[in-house]
């Protein structure tokens, strides 16, 4: 039988017709889920510029579902679900990205710098620090230091605070500041916790080591003067109060009171007065300091004219009710009261403040438990800010 050829050129038209057509239908169907997704995508983005996150996750999961390979829908996706607590969801949706192939190094990154975001805000700190080490040697590796200094110091690992910190100092960000002084406050807190277990001889080492490599640290001072007073050694802890004053004069109240007591013991007490007379001629006046300087008097009539001559500088209840201690200012049912009424106003206006977030303590917390902030909280009194 032989092939008849007109078949054939029939066949040929008719194939290039339906190919035709087969492609019009496709890129018809593409055009229209193309137009789908982006209408999802800003119908998202309205609903989170009017703070609707509900709506936007809404928007955004239809969006993917059009265009699966789209990784920036996904960090959206997951970041909206971490805003709103939505803390499993979040890490399927970092877990997802990280699992693809096709992500690029950049993106993978920034999906592992969500991911420890995620396990952060649910409070798996333990796979926070994980995920966050693995971002050594990235561009994200100072914001993910930084992010695990936090955990630190909720677990109070000081140990690796203070490596973690050390990393940071030497680093070249300036625009992170300097983590000088936070470093001081975690060996410190390493020196409190030796202490605490009878590790006397290595707090000490540690504690000078600090005032050494960070005079401007107020804290490692103080400590350090309290850790030589209790092992019988008052000359040095007062020699330690007295370079504060040197170096950190800002913070001479926290330690004027100390400072007077132990120049008693050790006859200092003409050296220590003119120390906290020095500092009142280029401070502000201070409640701590006048209360040491009448401390330091033999004679309780010099004692109160350090509260007139406070007064004459600055008005001050605290000052007034402390002039008036000594005072017989009447019967004594009715003076009693009266005294008992200013003591009782006063009691708010010798609390410390933050001035980060208005925490107010009647001790002074080099971290403050309301913000958690470092060194925020002015050395002087509330009626004195």
């Amino acid at each position: 039988m032989e092939f008849d050829l007109t078949w054939l050129l029939w066949a040929l038209p008719l194939a290039f017709a339906l190919g035709w057509l087969g492609s019009r239908f496709d890129l018809k169907q593409w055009r229209i889920e193309s137009r789908h997704a982006p209408r999802a995508y800003f119908r998202g983005l309205n609903h989170l510029l009017n703070e609707r996150q509900d709506e936007a996750i809404d928007a955004f999961i239809e969006a993917v579902q059009h265009d699966p390979d789209t990784s920036e829908l996904h960090f959206a996706l997951g970041n909206l679900f971490r805003r709103r607590g939505d803390y499993d969801r979040a890490v399927r949706v970092h877990e997802h990205l990280l699992a693809r192939a096709d992500l690029s190094a950049k993106d993978r990154q920034r999906a592992q710098h969500g991911l420890a975001q995620d396990f952060l805000k649910a409070g798996l700190l333990d796979r926070a620090e994980t995920a966050l080490l693995r971002l050594e040697n990235t561009p994200f590796e100072v914001e993910a230091r930084i992010e695990r200094l936090a955990i630190y110091e909720r677990t109070r690992d000081w140990e690796k605070a203070t490596e973690v910190s050390r990393q940071l100092e030497h680093a070249e960000h300036a625009e992170h500041g300097s983590f000088q002084l936070r470093l001081a406050h975690y060996r410190c807190e390493l020196a409190q916790q030796w202490r605490q277990a009878q590790r006397t001889t290595e707090a000490l080492a540690q504690l000078e080591s600090v005032v050494h490599d960070t005079p401007r640290s107020a804290r490692a001072w103080i400590a350090l003067a309290d850790l030589r007073h209790s092992l019988s050694n008052t000359a040095g802890a007062w020699q330690a109060l007295k370079n504060l004053c040197d170096q950190v004069p800002s913070h001479t109240p926290l330690v004027a009171h100390n400072l007077a007591l132990w120049a008693r013991l050790l006859d200092k007490t003409e050296a220590t007065r003119q120390l906290l007379l020095n500092w009142c001629r280029q401070h502000p006046p201070s409640l701590d300091v006048t209360q040491a300087l009448a401390s330091l008097e033999a004679e309780p009539a010099q004692a109160r004219k350090r509260y007139i001559e406070h007064l004459q500088r600055e008005p001050s209840l605290v000052a007034a009710s402390l002039w008036l201690a000594p005072v017989d200012i009447g019967a004594a049912e009715d003076g009693g009261l009266v005294k008992q009424a200013i003591e009782r106003a006063c009691e708010p206006l010798k609390r410390y403040r933050c001035a980060a977030c208005g925490f107010e303590a009647r001790q002074y917390f080099w971290h403050c438990p309301g913000c958690q902030g470092w060194d925020s909280y002015p050395p002087q009194r509330v009626e004195e800010i």
